[in-house]
């Protein structure tokens, strides 16, 4: 199984639309993640149309989307739990500590993988036998070079891959 993994894509804030190259990426997943900073709730309409969407809201998000989309969720996609947030919950200003953050929230509960943004800064390291996985921003990389998203590959384990766009 595949699952194309998203964030931070402030439209139209940051951008106006989507990159045509992410729907090039996400043209063959099973399922898309988006964890935070929507900002337009067509964007995950639009989303819809590729694959069955799964998202939470993230600091710059409405409060009606995030109280129907909520700030966190956990994802059971077969024999995998999969951990959704933004990952600015507690003290989200120090972005260097996203990461920990993200894991705290999911504290006491079995991941296999935690999905998160708030930083634009992509990253895919195994930390405590738990992927910690950020996409980065497809339309905003501000603290990264390029703009980029996440493919999940799902079999007997899971892996990341982090892929820059054009």
């Amino acid at each position: 199984m595949k699952i194309g993994v998203i964030s931070d894509t402030h439209i139209p804030n940051r951008t106006r639309l989507l990159p045509p190259a992410l729907f090039k990426i996400l043209a063959d997943v099973d399922l898309i993640l988006h964890a935070g900073d929507i900002t337009d709730e067509d964007v995950l309409a639009e989303l819809s149309a590729m694959a069955p969407v799964e998202a939470v809201a993230g600091n710059m998000d409405s409060y009606l989307l995030s109280t129907r989309l909520g700030r966190r969720k956990i994802i059971n996609v077969g024999n995998f739990n999969i951990g959704l947030v933004h990952g600015d919950l507690g003290d989200g200003y120090d972005r260097a500590k996203t990461p920990q953050r993200a894991l705290t929230a999911f504290r006491g509960q079995k991941m296999d993988c935690i999905i998160f943004g708030h930083s634009h800064v992509a990253y895919n390291k195994m930390v405590d036998d738990v992927l910690l996985f950020n996409p980065g921003s497809p339309t905003d990389p501000r603290r990264s070079t390029r703009p980029s998203c996440g493919l999940l590959t799902l079999g007997e384990k899971i892996s990341g891959e982090i892929i820059y766009l054009p």
